[in-house]
């Protein structure tokens, strides 16, 4: 019947042509052309089909042309831990064939991946940014021990187990991890966006989501800080804490929302792309680790609504990773390749929309090491600590110029005091520079019991048992007491309080005492030659009280200065009918030190220095031997280790110390042998010989050692050491002799929770017999 139209061929043709030109653009169908010819009515006429065909031409197409806009295309990609960087591949392959992202929405690694992308990094440099990343730093929230300050680094190496202790009763701390390190990380990435506080402003608009703990409810965040927003999406519950924004405390948003479809859509998108890494439901011989169990929890809810959204989703990548779990950060190349497999088994739907929007270029942010002017430093009212304590932690002050290792430094070392439960901060736009807006919380909890375990040669087994109670007198204070319960009992108690820049003071006191035959009787061998002896069991026992001032110098060095008074006592049954006290004296000295230490490990460091230096005058003895006059005794050590292949480290020590003044006792020469124990006075570690061996007022000593960490936390190593130990060896001339005594070691250690596993085989050429040591636990 429409052939008996007059000129149908041509107004066919035309018609057809006209939909074949706007179809391409508009997505209308060929079947919408004949279903116009189907109301076209036979009865019209010539005039009355060329008015009809002029509405098609003149007005339809001035539809064609406002709707003929590229189509906008949403990116959608849910939480999953280490199974996000399967993001990263399907990332790879839009680029690859052309598909420009109009708006990205995430959730958990999903809005980390996806934050990176809308600022403007392309999937290679994400790539990039998470092979250069210690993701088990990373869950532990690491803090570099050059970070902390002395007291920390003892503190962090003594004790295997810290908890907090209130109203008699122990508790659990609230997550593994604050999250600082990923906040750090994340405000360094962002930088070229930090004063950005709209999301949509972004190169590509982008929305993340949070759950609210308190309400169960879904917290949408596309306004404020950029690394905050990402922290507080991506805070898996127990393993990182919560963060708290506008005064909700949010987790991670995978509990509520791990697909966040409808903020994508929106947000204006007419066509998603869903990447979906989130695990199914499994069985119960699947679930038998707490990551598993805790990831089946919170996926309880998304599996149900999962299928309606599917539904709603024009392209959906579901890349096989099944094998892998939430923690395989290890296996990066593997999952970001099954990124770029599951995009593949779709790629014909992703050159469509690649047609659509032709002439689209790969973004590139240039990222280059940028510093921040501190204009302005806000801190929060606190009311334990004061500001100069906060400042004095962070290593800064306002009006410096701080790049981003020494912002991440400032808040690992105000972390690392462990006093505050949350750390954020913002950098605010102001005319002539930042705004760093700082906002702690303080801990509530104030008192701690901590635990520890050691072996050793000397002072045998025992089990340290702490007690920390801070805030107890002063503000920024700390009362710590150990009791070392064991073979031999020994405590430690300090007292500090720390005023940041300022001076900071304390007070120390501690006891120690062990049982050991030893190769030396502290009296200059003159026991032994009246009984012709070599060796003798003593008891000793030392009990040193000590006062001090002390304060950072140039940011680095720690100098300071006190008053000690000290019990010595040391005596022998190895005669019993003469049962001899060597010594039984009281002490007062003066003392002044200088430390330095930047190794990144007490017991296997891999980069760092050393330097430690003091002097002590003593001024009064209750004189048990009567033979005491005023002297002084001076010691130093320097060391530092370098790593060669990432995996083999050479560590180098040096240390000397001697006595000056009048002649008097030798009880507190230095006393050299052993390895392994905590060492007192002037004891120090000599290999190849017994524990307390060599006895002089002089020495020097040199270290050498060879450490491979042949498998993660393994080592092997290989030591050698030379000494001179002589009484006035810097006035004879003999230091600089050849070495009269020499030692060397092959041992194998192992890290773990509890402290170091040593094992050690130790000899000297000028003995007749080597030593086994066994060192096991932190040492105290």
């Amino acid at each position: 019947m429409l052939k008996a139209f007059p000129n149908y061929s041509v107004i066919s043709n035309a018609i057809q042509l006209f939909f074949a030109t706007v179809g391409r653009k508009n997505n209308f169908s060929l079947r919408l052309e004949l279903s116009i010819f189907k109301l076209v009515p036979p009865t019209l006429s010539k005039i009355g089909l060329l008015f009809f065909l002029c509405f098609l031409f003149f007005f339809l197409p001035s539809q064609a042309q406002d709707s003929g806009k590229h189509p906008k295309v949403g990116l959608v990609l849910t939480g999953g831990g280490a199974k996000g960087f399967a993001h990263i591949g399907v990332l790879k392959t839009l680029e690859r064939e052309g598909v420009k992202i109009d708006y990205i929405g995430g959730t958990s690694m999903g809005a980390v991946v996806g934050g990176l992308y809308a600022i403007g990094y392309n999937a290679t440099q994400i790539d990039s940014i998470f092979s250069t990343t210690n993701f088990d730093e990373l869950l532990q929230d690491f803090i570099p021990r050059n970070s902390k300050s002395f007291y920390e680094k003892r503190n962090d190496e003594l004790y295997a187990v810290a908890l907090p202790f209130t109203n008699f009763s122990l508790g659990v701390p609230i997550a593994l991890s604050k999250g600082m390190y990923n906040y750090n990380m994340l405000a360094k990435l962002t930088h070229k966006v930090r004063h950005i506080r709209d999301f949509n402003l972004f190169p590509i608009p982008f929305v993340c989501v949070a759950t609210d703990i308190e309400t169960g409810q879904q917290v949408v965040l596309k306004n404020g800080y950029l690394p905050q927003a990402l922290l507080a999406s991506s805070a898996f519950p127990t393993l990182f804490s919560p963060v708290e924004i506008d005064g909700k405390i949010l987790v991670d948003g995978g509990v509520i929302n791990n697909y966040p479809i409808e903020e994508v859509k929106k947000m204006g998108a007419d066509i998603i792309i869903g990447v979906d890494v989130q695990d199914g439901l499994k069985d119960r011989n699947s679930l038998k680790e707490a990551t598993k169990i805790l990831l089946q929890i919170s996926n309880l809810q998304m599996v149900e609504g999962m299928k309606e959204k599917i539904k709603e989703t024009d392209v959906y990548i579901k890349p096989d990773i099944s094998d892998y779990s939430v923690i395989s950060f290890n296996q990066r190349d593997e999952i970001t390749q099954k990124g770029e497999e599951a995009t593949a088994e779709v790629i014909d739907k992703i050159r469509q929309l690649a047609l659509k929007n032709p002439n689209h270029d790969i973004q590139h942010l240039n990222v280059k090491q940028d510093s921040i002017h501190i204009t302005r430093l806000s801190i929060n009212d606190v009311d334990d600590y004061t500001r100069a304590y906060i400042i004095g932690k962070l290593g800064f002050k306002q009006g410096m110029k701080v790049s981003y290792n020494d912002l991440k430094k400032g808040i690992n070392t105000l972390n690392a005091t462990g006093n505050f439960s949350s750390i954020s901060y913002q950098l605010n736009e102001l005319e002539n520079g930042d705004e760093f807006d700082l906002h702690v919380k303080e801990s509530k909890n104030k008192t701690f019991l901590k635990f520890g375990l050691h072996y050793d040669g000397l002072y045998k087994s025992a089990a340290l048992l702490n007690i920390t109670q801070k805030k107890s007198l002063f503000k920024n204070d700390v009362l710590s007491i150990d009791f070392g319960l064991g073979d031999n009992f020994r405590y430690n108690l300090d007292y500090y309080v720390d005023n940041g820049f300022y001076f900071s003071f304390g007070f120390k006191s501690r006891f120690n005492q062990f049982n050991r035959n030893v190769s030396t009787d502290f009296s200059n061998g003159k026991f032994f030659t009246q009984y012709g002896i070599n060796s003798i069991n003593v008891d000793f026992s030392d009990f040193t009280n000590q006062a001090y001032l002390q304060t950072i110098f140039a940011q680095k060095f720690l100098i300071g200065a006190g008053l000690e008074l000290k019990h010595l006592k040391i005596k022998s049954k190895t005669l019993e009918n003469n049962n001899p006290i060597f010594e039984n004296s009281d002490y007062a000295s003066a003392f002044g030190y200088l430390k330095y230490d930047s190794f990144d490990n007490k017991y296997f460091p891999k980069k760092g220095w050393f330097i430690d230096g003091d002097i002590q005058t003593y001024l009064y003895s209750s004189n048990f031997t009567n033979q005491f006059n005023r002297f002084s005794i001076m010691k130093g050590e320097f060391g530092f280790t370098r790593t060669f292949y990432k995996f083999i480290n050479l560590k180098f020590q040096s240390e000397a110390g001697f006595a000056f003044g009048a002649n008097s006792v030798h009880f507190l020469d230095f006393v050299l042998g052993g390895y392994g124990y905590n060492t007192i006075n002037n004891f120090k570690h000599f290999y190849g010989y017994d524990f307390i061996s060599i006895a002089a007022d002089s020495f020097i000593k040199s270290l050498g050692t060879i450490d491979i960490e042949f498998y993660k936390k393994n080592h092997v190593n290989f030591s050698m050491n030379a000494a001179n130990a002589e009484d006035k060896l810097f006035r004879s001339g003999n230091w600089l002799a050849t070495p009269r005594y020499t030692g060397y070691a092959l041992g194998y250690g192992l890290e773990t929770i509890l402290g170091p596993i040593e094992v050690k085989y130790s000899w000297a050429p000028e003995l007749p017999k080597g030593y086994f040591w066994v060192n096991l636990g932190f040492w105290f």
